[in-house]
């Protein structure tokens, strides 16, 4: 069963661009985000990363999980290359060597990590580049058996510049980061799952089961207790034992006061 048909709501589609390549669909407390460019293999476009900006600043502040996922066979190829080339892109436009310009793509990924929300990649095919930076910007992976991640951009003369350096180097070390990075080689399903980059991998026929059941048992643990939970967790790799300490009393203090008032 659908997660989202469990809150009694239908899901409803949100308006975004029609360049973006994107479509977004809300049902109470789940969004679900899908790249929408099946005939490209949902390369990754500026418009696209521009849309996924305004989701996050847009988005209903009843939404506690967001599901992002590909159309077609596959979650991403990557970036579009044909915003290298002499015409652009879809839109016409251009890479532009501006610290703003790239700090505003990065935007659409930033927010996936906010408190406020979990945030699920659902992983089929296989997710590349930005497609794989997009998995790393999530909470939680879930990959199908035959699936693989790839960081292409250094065989390509880039970068990886979508916030995917620091959450793949604190999962699987700099040694590993630099070996998956530096050859640009597949990283298939089972290694992913051992190295860390996915949490759960099943058979393809059933990632939907696998997601549904991943996205209800989210929801079904306290709302305010999961975002205070989730700020803790992210404050932990960079606090010391006493700091930690400090926080978790804080939002303990704060949730048991809540709980009293409530």
């Amino acid at each position: 069963m659908d997660a989202r048909a469990e809150q009694g709501e239908a899901p409803v589609a949100v308006e975004t661009p029609a360049e973006a390549g994107l479509r977004l669909d809300v049902a109470g407390p789940v969004a679900t985000i899908t790249l929408d460019r099946p005939d490209k293999r949902n390369a990754m476009t500026f418009a696209m990363w521009r849309a996924l900006a305004r989701i996050g600043e847009t988005l209903p502040g009843s939404v506690r999980v967001v599901v992002v996922r590909g159309a077609g066979k596959a979650f991403s190829a990557g970036i579009d290359l044909g915003m290298f080339s002499g015409g652009g892109g879809p839109s016409g436009e251009h890479p532009q060597d501006d610290d703003r310009f790239i700090a505003e793509l990065q935007a659409g990924y930033t927010w996936l990590r906010r408190p406020e929300v979990v945030t699920v990649a659902a992983v089929h095919g296989y997710a590349i580049g930005a497609g794989f930076q997009l998995a790393l910007a999530c909470d939680l992976r879930v990959m199908t058996d035959d699936a693989w991640y790839c960081m292409k951009e250094p065989a390509l003369g880039l970068v990886p510049d979508l916030t995917g350096t620091k959450p793949l180097v604190e999962i699987v070390g700099l040694n590993r980061a630099m070996d998956i990075c530096l050859t640009a080689r597949k990283v298939p399903a089972a290694e992913a799952e051992r190295l860390g980059l996915a949490e759960r991998v099943v058979p393809a026929a059933e990632l939907d089961t696998a997601v549904d059941e991943l996205v209800s048992a989210l929801l079904a643990v306290n709302a305010d207790a999961a975002v205070a939970t989730k700020r803790l967790l992210q404050q932990a790799p960079d606090n010391t034992l006493e700091e930690q300490c400090a926080a978790e009393r804080r939002e303990q203090l704060q949730r048991l006061r809540s709980m009293r008032q409530g």
